[in-house]
This record gives structure tokens, C-alpha cells and sequence, in this order.
């Protein structure tokens, strides 16, 4: 969990721990990956209480949102933080979710309210991630939830959707992929590749099976062709029981939840490294151009220098004879 929280939020709330006995009005918004924005407000009146409010992503008809919010969302945030939050009902204007967070009532314990503090920061894992996490708790005790579908389309970007596929004894999810840059896709599609190919190497055995497509996998196969639009293929993982044993299952949920954004992280990356590569290529050939121009006062010294007159017809008779 330590690199699923949001940071802003999270030094947004420690400065405001420390700072209770000051009067100090709050009112911050910003935006973070996957077109996710914040709205922190503290007030003058009540400085123990933050009102913090969620938008999400846009979601794709294919996906299940229940008053605005993925399917699961509610229990997750009564299970995760407890009497600490209250969620307004109905949550302000342009936001899917606002919660009343009441600072007076975080635990004594320092250990434990850095962890609450931090689980707060992970609002977005906690929201986003709840069908996911619902899919695959059933899938450690080796169940599937009821009343589900046999496929799922959960919500990652606007108005797209990554699918799950779940089963007794695993969970097949699958990504279509897309960008807007034609950089970024001859990019992603390469860099996917290899990906899959450094899933086979020894020291990974035990992570998911991973495999890349440019066509859809035929688990999709019941699902309309326009949720399926993709131009740099389709990412297929396969989630096993021993995957989301314990404390693993955290991890799991934020690694699938966040994969588009690690794959774009990587491509600029991978971008802005060629580019670099590129500025410091053409400088060197710039610095051997103008090594190879001749000094000019060295030319003017050691290079004789001659003249010539064009002679008239006259004259060249004349040199002639």
C-alpha cells in the first residue's frame, strides 16, 4: 500500500494533523492520473473535519456503477476507515464521492493513525478497486461472487474498461490498450511485447501468466466490438488463489488497477530517453562540425595566396609571340 496513496492528499493531511490548533482555512483542487480530481476543504469553524470529494473516470456503458460509484465501493469505504468517515449522501456537485473525515477520532496510537492516514491517501485503490477486490477475495477462498456476470468490465480511464473474467480456481483479466499518440503506440506495442517476454525468465515464475494479442482473446468474445477498441493489442493476465494469498492481495489489486498508467509511465520514459539520446547525438555532430571548420587567421598565414588578372585580347596576342 505505501505507493498506492495519493501523496498530495496524504502530506495535504499530515499538515493538517499538525496543525489543528491553528485556525486555518483550506480549499485545494487537482487533478491526478487517469483524470481522477481531488477537492480538499478544511473551514475556520470546525478544523478537525476535512471534506474531502472523489471525481472518477467517465465509465463506459459496459461497466456497473450504483449511485455513481462502482459496484462494492460503499462496503469497501465503511470497511476500510470505519467511524473516521462519513459519506454525504448526496456528494457536492461534479464529484462522485465527498467524505466527512473527522480527525478527533483517529487512534492515539502513532503507528496506527499513520496507517489510517495512509488508507485515506488510497481513497482512489479503495473506490476503484472495490469490484476488483470483491472478485478476488472469492477467488482466495476459491469461489466466485454471486449475482456477477461472467464477464465484468470495471472502470480505469475515461470512458474506457479493463475485463475480468472470473472463475473457482482463477481470474482472467484482460486489457485493451490504447493511446492517442502514434508515437506512444509503436511505443507501447513494443514495449509490451518484451514485457511479456520478461514474464518467462526464470526469477518470475511465480507472478501471473502474462500474454499479448493484437486481437482480442476469445474470453472477450461475448463482448459488443466497441468496448473492444484497441490499437496497441490486448494485455492478458491470469490471476491464480496463491496470487492473492494474505497481504497480496493489496498489491494485486493496485498493480491491476493502475496497469495502463505503469505502461504510459514507461512509454514516455522511454520517450523523453530517445529524445535525450537524440539532442545529445545531433550536439556532438554539431561540436565535430565546427571542429572541422579552418581557423581563419592560420589560413591567411600559411596558405600563399594568388591573384589573377584577365588579359584582354591584345595582350594575349602580344604574350604569345
Amino acid at each position: 500500500m505505501a505507493t498506492s496513496h495519493s501523496r498530495f492528499l496524504h502530506q495535504t493531511l499530515l499538515n493538517r494533523l499538525q496543525n489543528l490548533d491553528k485556525s486555518v482555512e483550506l480549499d485545494y483542487h487537482w487533478v491526478e492520473f487517469d483524470d481522477i480530481r481531488y477537492h480538499a476543504q478544511v473551514s475556520i469553524k470546525n478544523p478537525n473535519n476535512v471534506l474531502l470529494s472523489v471525481s472518477l473516470p467517465t465509465p463506459p456503458p459496459e461497466t456497473i456503477f450504483i449511485g455513481g460509484l462502482p459496484f462494492g465501493a460503499i462496503e469497501a469505504i465503511k470497511a476500510a476507515y470505519g467511524s473516521l468517515v462519513q459519506i454525504l449522501d448526496p456528494p457536492r456537485d461534479g464529484f462522485n464521492l465527498t467524505l466527512k473525515l473527522n480527525l478527533s477520532k483517529l487512534p492515539p496510537d502513532e503507528e496506527r493513525k499513520q496507517a489510517l492516514l495512509l488508507k485515506v491517501a488510497s481513497v482512489r485503490e479503495v473506490v476503484l478497486g472495490a469490484p476488483l477486490r470483491v472478485v478476488l477475495k472469492h477467488l482466495s477462498s476459491r469461489t466466485v461472487a454471486p449475482d456477477l456476470d461472467k464477464i465484468l468490465a470495471l472502470v480505469h480511464r475515461p470512458n474506457e474498461a479493463f475485463f475480468l473474467v472470473p472463475m473457482v480456481d482463477k481470474v482472467t483479466v484482460v486489457f485493451p490498450m490504447r493511446f492517442n499518440d502514434s508515437v506512444d503506440i509503436v511505443l507501447a506495442t513494443s514495449f509490451l511485447q518484451e514485457f511479456v517476454e520478461a514474464r518467462r525468465t526464470a526469477g518470475l515464475n511465480n507472478a501471473p501468466s502474462c500474454s499479448w494479442s493484437p486481437v482480442p482473446p476469445p474470453e472477450l468474445k461475448d463482448v459488443r466490438a466497441e468496448a473492444l477498441t484497441s490499437n496497441a493489442g490486448f494485455v492478458k493476465f491470469v490471476i491464480f488463489p496463491r496470487h492473492v494469498e494474505g497481504k497480496k492481495l493489496d498489491r494485486t489489486v493496485w498493480n491491476l488497477s493502475t496497469f495502463h498508467a505503469y505502461v504510459s509511465y514507461h512509454v514516455k520514459c522511454s520517450e523523453g530517453f530517445m529524445h535525450t539520446r537524440m539532442r545529445r547525438r545531433v550536439e556532438s555532430l554539431i561540436e565535430a562540425l565546427d571542429k572541422a571548420k579552418p581557423d581563419a587567421e592560420t589560413s591567411n598565414k600559411t596558405t600563399p595566396t594568388k591573384s589573377f588578372k584577365r588579359l584582354s585580347l591584345k595582350e594575349r596576342t602580344n604574350s604569345k609571340s
